[in-house]
């Protein structure tokens, strides 16, 4: 589900970021953690819970007693050009314990965890204070990260239990806040409608006006607890946005205040080891899930089981005039992926299978339509700063038995990463090889994979293409 990241950029520098989210874990025992190092006593009184049954004139007062207690702990962050002294990016973010700790998203703080040497961080509060931010620990799955203030907070938020422990009501009215587009800090109401379905990673869906500078701002239950954190919004639909759950907040809170204090040039290095233990975690998920067959024509081409790829389908024969060759293709994707940087969002993996078949084209030109329909001309565009050239390799592979495989050439190609050591982008492309005037081109993309994980899929791909019984 692609989307706006809810942070905003510069007109040189606004970028598209695709959602992301994880699988629910029950992390109860960290509430009592965060109580016993942060009392209630130090807390700001939560005001007390009204009537739900609200609405017109009466829903208003609701959402101005919840925007004024939580005004105080509220904060707009920016990443500023060091050199320029000129902001580069905003977002917001919220204060979770008296010693100053803040939380944010990671996308917004990205700029200064990858590059601190060019960018440095500043927030400004709600009664317009200023100072600057230190950046004390980033989870770049779930797209959050733990600031600090330069100034103790005798007000901050809370998480709410419910939330913590997976028993959020679905249908339960939210209420979030932010610094949208620099126009102020304001709040918004919307729906708790449960989390995505077919995701890798978990996103509450929250039916509420989430837009750009918002992000990293806290979502709230009417007593003012905190439920989720915002990071997206869906592209080309109304009031369909995205928060991070706060068990995963909750979770990197914990880890920030237990570890030594950071320094900025070891951020980089951390982003790189996080999304290592991402995918091996994610295409481990995919290779235990297995895969289905499909028929394809005479064919049978793997598709991944996992439930959280979504499929689709496309054909030509009914385009005028009337095609010369058909071409059948199937295919399916992960719906999220890892914001990394401005220009770099990765972990996307997309498998398809195309079956091809001659309506009254000779072999020759049977083979210049397929290849033309369906170049092996590798993964694509890249980005120079993240990634360097791909290498391909091309040749004939006749799995075994044959009596149940076609012969396919297979081209595959690989391009790592610069700055994290052992990830690639890679590409698997087979044809089949056992027929003049039909073909199955099977093609599987893998984005930020390691070189054992991506040669394990490989064969278990190939070796899913076989001939229907």
């Amino acid at each position: 589900m692609p989307g706006w990241g809810a942070s905003e950029r510069s007109p040189v520098g606004r970028s598209i970021h695709p959602m992301n989210g994880r699988i629910f874990l029950s992390i109860a025992g960290s509430v009592l953690a965060l109580a016993t190092r942060h009392p209630a006593s130090a807390q700001t009184p939560v005001p007390d819970q009204p009537d739900t049954r609200v609405s017109g004139q009466a829903a208003g007062l609701v959402s101005e007693r919840i925007y004024n207690a939580a005004k105080p702990r509220l904060l707009q962050v920016r990443s500023v050009l060091a050199s320029a002294d000129r902001q580069s990016s905003i977002g917001s973010a919220f204060m979770v314990s008296a010693d100053g700790l803040a939380i944010t998203n990671y996308h917004v703080v990205s700029q200064f965890a990858l590059e601190p040497e060019t960018y440095r961080l500043e927030y400004t509060a709600a009664d317009g204070r200023k100072g600057l931010l230190q950046l004390l620990a980033v989870d770049v799955a779930d797209d959050l990260a733990v600031v600090k203030v330069d100034r103790p907070a005798p007000e901050f938020f809370d998480f709410d239990p419910a939330a913590l422990a997976g028993v959020l009501p679905k249908g339960q009215r939210l209420y979030a806040m932010g610094n949208p587009l620099d126009l102020g800090f304001t709040i918004v109401d919307g729906t708790n409608n449960g989390l995505v379905e077919r995701s890798y990673q978990q996103r509450i869906h929250f039916s509420g006006a989430i837009n750009p500078g918002m992000s990293g701002g806290p979502a709230v239950t009417e007593d003012g607890r905190i439920v989720g954190i915002n990071v997206a919004k869906q592209l080309g639909s109304d009031l369909v946005s995205f928060l991070v759950p706060a068990q995963f907040a909750a979770a990197l809170l914990k880890r920030a205040a237990e570890a030594p204090v950071p320094t900025p040039a070891s951020f980089q290095a951390e982003v790189g080891r996080q999304l290592y233990a991402w995918q091996d975690g994610m295409y481990h998920a995919i290779a235990e899930a297995g895969f289905r067959d499909v028929d394809s024509g005479p064919y049978r081409a793997p598709e991944a089981s996992a439930p959280w790829f979504t499929c689709w389908a496309r054909t030509n024969e009914n385009e005028v005039p009337r095609p010369r060759a058909t071409d059948n293709t199937t295919g399916c994707n992960t719906s999220t992926a890892l914001y990394v940087a401005n220009d770099l969002t990765t972990g996307l993996v997309l498998m398809s299978h195309a079956h091809l078949k001659s309506v009254d084209l000779n072999p020759f030109q049977f083979a210049t339509f397929a290849s033309t329909t369906h170049p092996a001309v590798g993964i694509g565009l890249f980005h120079r700063k993240w990634q360097a050239a791909q290498e391909c390799h091309e040749d004939f592979v006749q799995a075994e038995p044959v009596g149940e495989h076609p012969p396919v050439r297979v081209v595959w190609c690989a391009r790592p990463y610069r700055k994290f050591d052992g990830l690639y982008d890679v590409l698997v492309q087979a044809m089949t090889q056992d027929r003049t005037g039909e073909a199955l081109v099977s093609r599987m993309n893998l984005q930020a994979i390691s070189y054992d994980n991506a040669l394990g899929l490989t064969r278990r791909f190939l070796d899913g293409i076989r001939w229907k019984p």
